[in-house]
């Protein structure tokens, strides 16, 4: 028998010590009614439209406000090259920490705010990212560069993998559209702000550069930190009944979920994906300028930019668009789906970089493909790990995927490794192709078939005790105690 309390992280953020009442307990696949509940214990209300959106609002702010930690390093890896006589090789090694640092807590982080609500672990998340970019402006060293960008990464994680369990929990009826809009704000975030750092960084140096936006940054993620809370159980509507989107209702521990082959498989789908993603998100000024593209100028709709820096403001804004777009595509062709034509659109585009990219619009629109096709990653695995393991732990859970960006992150430098060894770009550029290709069919013939086995898979066929989600009939047994 197994006897589980319910929503925990809002009963505490509510204020109520402890777990006041256990709801029910599971004897022989039967839910069996407890004690008479609490007030505080019954479904909450319907919330709001305007509360559900609010909440995705601030969660997309805060996203933006952290954006440029990882989509603006690139701007400052040669200023920082040029002032002290760092090789590239090993100040990028600084990114490889953020990512690291970024995705790996993210479980432990999302443990937190499942147990105790977002508010406090977005507060600290936004504390430590402006004091990252404060650390990097007095950077003297390597070593120091590398503490700040843990700090930044810890900080990042803190706040990403929180902004994006809330959506999930908010709108389990549109969970890939929610998870996409949220993870826009990151990919998108620094489309904004790419012109006014290049000028700062060429006018007033890349010390001053990373101050104020670092505290600019951090300030704006802590108080926006104070408006957040995550829903008491009730105040969600119910999840889509799409019949393409496979959901299951078993809700499922951590531990259990480390424990299921399917989440493995997306696991090793999300490292292919990112790996090559990383690569053109850290790597993209030394491309341009091995191209010889950094400063040549490109006019495209009525604007004339240096290829650069046109590519990396329409990079970031179709990373942006991309994720809340075939969010809501898999909302209805399904996650699976959706996935196969998004991986094999990024393994092309990749490769027709490679072949076509070396002019100067060839590389800005080749470019913008690549980051278009990459970014939807952001919203299909959260979605994806939410409809198979439940909204209990959505943040823990989805965070234990995200770690998937950091395991990709240590490919990244094997690409420079690449280069010098061979002399070019080809054999990376083919390698990153060839790893989408391989998530896209992966989609297909492994990660559907296994899906719908665990989604189908009753609470007392699996290996351990799990806890079913509640019906809408459980709920209204419950509220008639």
């Amino acid at each position: 028998m197994r006897e589980s309390c319910l929503d925990l992280p809002a009963a505490v953020q509510h204020g109520i010590c402890g777990c006041a009442n256990l709801h029910r307990t599971e004897r022989d696949g039967e839910k069996q009614p407890m004690a008479a509940m609490s007030q505080t214990d019954r479904p909450a209300a319907r919330a709001s439209e305007t509360t559900r959106w609010g909440q995705l609002i601030i969660g997309i702010i805060c996203m933006v406000m952290i954006a440029n930690l990882q989509y603006g390093w690139t701007l400052f890896t040669v200023p920082i090259s040029e002032k002290f006589g760092w090789d590239l090789a090993s100040i990028q090694v600084a990114f490889t920490v953020f990512v690291v640092f970024e995705t790996w807590l993210v479980p432990a982080e999302g443990y937190l705010v499942d147990r105790f609500g977002p508010r406090i672990v977005v507060l600290v998340g936004g504390c430590l990212t402006g004091l990252a970019w404060v650390l990097n402006s007095f950077a003297g060293s390597l070593a120091m560069l590398y503490i700040a960008q843990a700090i930044g990464g810890l900080g990042a994680g803190a706040v990403y993998g929180t902004c994006i369990g809330n959506a999930l929990k908010w709108f389990p009826d549109h969970r890939g559209l929610a998870a996409g809009l949220t993870a826009a704000g990151f990919g998108v975030g620094s489309a904004l702000t790419i012109i006014p750092i290049q000028n700062m960084i060429s006018t007033q140096g890349y010390e001053e550069t990373f101050l104020t936006f670092g505290v600019g940054q951090g300030v704006v993620v802590a108080v926006l930190s104070l408006l957040l809370f995550a829903p008491r159980r009730g105040q969600a509507p119910e999840a889509s009944t799409s019949g393409l989107v496979q959901r299951g209702r078993v809700q499922y521990e951590p531990l259990q979920v480390l424990r299921e082959p399917t989440f493995w498989v997306m696991y090793a789908m999300f490292v292919l994906m990112a790996a090559g993603g990383l690569m053109a998100t850290g790597l993209s000024c030394a491309v341009a300028k091995d191209f010889h593209l950094d400063t040549a100028p490109v006019s495209l709709i009525g604007i004339t930019l240096p290829a650069l820096t046109f590519a990396l403001t329409l990079d970031r804004v179709l990373n942006g668009v991309t994720r809340p777009f075939f969010g809501w595509v898999s909302d209805f062709l399904g996650r699976e789906h959706t996935m196969f034509v998004a991986f094999l659109l990024e393994g092309i585009g990749i490769w027709a970089l490679y072949v076509y990219g070396q002019n100067p619009v060839g590389f800005v629109l080749l470019s913008g493909l690549v980051f278009f096709a990459w970014g939807e990653i952001y919203s299909l695995f959260p979605a994806t790990c939410t409809d198979c393991f439940g909204v209990d732990y959505a943040t823990t859970n989805a965070g234990l995927l995200y770690t998937a960006k950091g395991t990709a992150s240590l490919l990244v430098p094997l690409a420079n490794v690449l280069v010098v060894e061979t002399g070019g770009w080809k054999v990376a550029f083919i390698i990153a192709a060839l790893f989408n290709v391989i998530a896209a069919a992966m989609a297909i013939f492994v990660l559907k078939p296994m899906r719908q086995r665990l989604v189908t898979r009753r609470g007392g066929e699996a290996a351990w005790a799990a806890r079913a989600q509640p019906t809408r009939r459980d709920m209204a047994a419950r509220t008639s105690l």
